[in-house]
C-alpha cells in the first residue's frame, strides 16, 4: 500500500530554488518477501558435478535454503508528468550445504553499468544487494520518455515472451519476482486510440557481465514496437538490433469466442561474429475462463535456436545456468491452471513438458492473501527426466514464501 509523504523542508527547499519545483513529493513503496526451501538434487548429477567441478566437502544432495529480499521503492515527484524512480533490492541467502550452481551476481547482458555489490560471498551466506531500477520519466500530451535503468515489457504470452528482448524469467524460476531492469532511453508517441510506437536505445557493456559469460564486443541495441488495435484484437510489430543480429517479428492478442488467444514471433537473422545461424522463435497460446472458480491455460513454445540432441546440451549449459538463454531444446508444450478453493485462497498447477528430450516438470503451489498487503504461498517443483535431459539439472524444490507489501 503506498504511502505519500510531503517534506515541507525539501519542498520549501527547492521552492526558494525555483518556483517551477514547488510541487515536490515523494512516495515510498516496497516488500520484503521471505523464501525458506528445500531443494534435492539428483544424485547422479550431483556425482557428474563432482567429477567436473570438486569443491572441499563436495556437493549434498538435499539442503535447506533461505532466500530474504527486501525491495524499497521510493519515488520523487518533480514537476507535472515528471519523476524520478529507485528500486533497490537487498537480498540475503543461506544454506545448508554447497549450492551446485551459485546466483549471478554481476549485471545482466542488458546493462551497461555494475549497480551491484556483494560485502558477503561466504560458502554457505552471501549478502547481495543491487540496483534494479533508476530512470527519469517525463510524460507528455503526446507521448513520454524514460532514461536510466527502466523495465520494458514487449510481449502477449503467459509463460514465454520471445519478443521481450529484455530479459524475460524462466517459469522454472519461482524466486524471482521481477524482471530485471535495462539501461536504455525510451521514447512512446501516441498515434490515437490504442495505437502507439515505442523506440528503445539500451546501452549495454561486455565488460562485468555475468560471472563465466565469455568476452564479446560492446554493443548497443536498438528497437521499435508499434502496437495498434484491429478486429478487437491488439497487435504490434517489433523490429531493431539486438545482440549484434537484426530482429524482427510481432505478437496479437485477443478472443476467439470465448476463449483469449494470444501469440509471438520474432525472427533472429544471422548477425555480427555470431555462430548461430538464422533462427526463430514462436509462441501461441490459449486461455479460458471455464467457471468462475476455474481458469485453465495452454501454451506452446518453438525456439529454432534450441538443440535436438540432448547430447549437445552441454555447450550451452553455462548459459542457461547464468540466465542468457531460458532452455535447450526447440519444442516445449504448457498446461495448467488455477482453482479459486476460497475468496482468499487459490491453487495452481501446472505442467511444462520439453517435447524434445522428454523432460519437464510439475508445479504446484496454494497461496492465501491473508490482507491486503501480505500473501502466504506453499509450492512444489518436482522436476524429471533421464539423465543429461534439460530438467535433469533441476532440483525438487519444496517451499514456503511469505509476502509483505508496503
Amino acid at each position: 500500500m503506498r504511502r505519500k509523504i510531503v517534506p515541507a523542508a525539501v519542498a520549501v527547499l527547492l521552492f526558494m530554488a525555483t518556483p517551477v519545483l514547488a510541487q515536490v513529493e515523494a512516495e515510498f513503496s516496497g516488500y520484503i518477501v521471505d523464501l525458506p526451501m528445500y531443494q534435492r538434487f539428483d544424485e547422479s548429477l550431483l556425482s557428474r558435478l563432482s567429477a567436473l567441478a570438486p569443491r572441499p566437502g563436495g556437493y549434498d544432495e538435499g539442503m535447506a535454503v533461505n532466500l530474504t529480499r527486501l525491495r524499497l521503492r521510493p519515488t520523487l515527484r518533480l514537476w507535472e508528468g515528471a519523476s524520478v524512480s529507485l528500486e533497490h533490492e537487498v537480498d540475503l541467502l543461506f544454506s545448508s550445504g554447497n549450492m551446485p550452481f551459485g546466483r549471478p551476481v554481476e549485471r545482466s547482458n542488458r546493462q551497461a553499468a555494475t549497480l551491484r555489490w556483494q560485502p558477503i560471498e561466504e560458502d554457505n551466506v552471501s549478502l547481495q544487494h543491487y540496483v534494479d531500477r533508476l530512470y527519469f520519466r517525463q510524460n507528455f500530451i503526446w507521448g513520454s520518455v524514460i532514461a536510466g535503468r527502466q523495465r520494458i515489457q514487449w510481449g502477449t504470452g503467459r509463460i514465454w515472451n520471445p519478443t521481450d528482448l529484455f530479459n524475460p524469467i524462466n517459469p522454472a524460476s519461482f524466486d524471482q519476482l521481477e524482471k530485471e531492469g535495462a539501461d536504455a532511453i525510451s521514447a512512446k508517441l501516441y498515434l490515437g486510440s490504442f495505437t502507439d510506437v515505442q523506440a528503445v536505445v539500451n546501452f549495454r557493456s561486455a565488460r562485468g557481465q555475468r560471472e563465466g559469460a565469455p568476452a564479446a564486443p560492446d554493443s548497443t541495441n536498438y528497437g521499435i514496437r508499434f502496437r495498434t488495435n484491429y478486429l478487437e484484437f491488439d497487435v504490434s510489430a517489433i523490429g531493431g538490433w539486438f545482440d549484434r543480429r537484426v530482429v524482427f517479428g510481432g505478437d496479437f492478442a485477443g478472443n476467439l469466442f470465448e476463449a483469449g488467444v494470444r501469440g509471438e514471433a520474432v525472427y533472429f537473422t544471422e548477425g555480427e561474429d555470431m555462430p548461430n545461424s538464422d533462427y526463430l522463435r514462436l509462441v501461441i497460446g490459449a486461455d479460458y475462463q471455464f467457471t468462475p472458480e476455474f481458469y485453465g491455460l495452454i501454451e506452446y513454445l518453438y525456439s529454432g535456436e534450441g538443440n535436438t540432441d540432448p547430447g549437445d546440451y552441454a555447450g550451452d549449459l553455462p548459459r542457461l545456468f547464468r540466465g542468457d538463454i531460458l532452455h535447450l531444446n526447440t519444442k516445449y508444450l504448457y498446461a495448467g491452471g488455477t482453482y479459486l478453493l476460497h475468496p482468499l485462497v487459490n491453487a495452481t498447477a501446472g505442467l511444462l513438458q520439453n517435447i524434445g528430450d522428454g523432460s519437464g516438470f510439475v508445479s504446484l503451489a496454494a497461496n492465501w492473501s491473508s490482507s491486503e498487503n501480505t500473501a502466504l504461498t506453499a509450492g512444489l517443483l518436482l522436476p524429471y527426466g533421464d539423465n543429461g535431459d534439460e530438467y535433469w539439472y533441476y532440483p525438487m524444490s519444496l517451499y514456503l514464501k511469505g509476502e509483505w507489501h508496503f
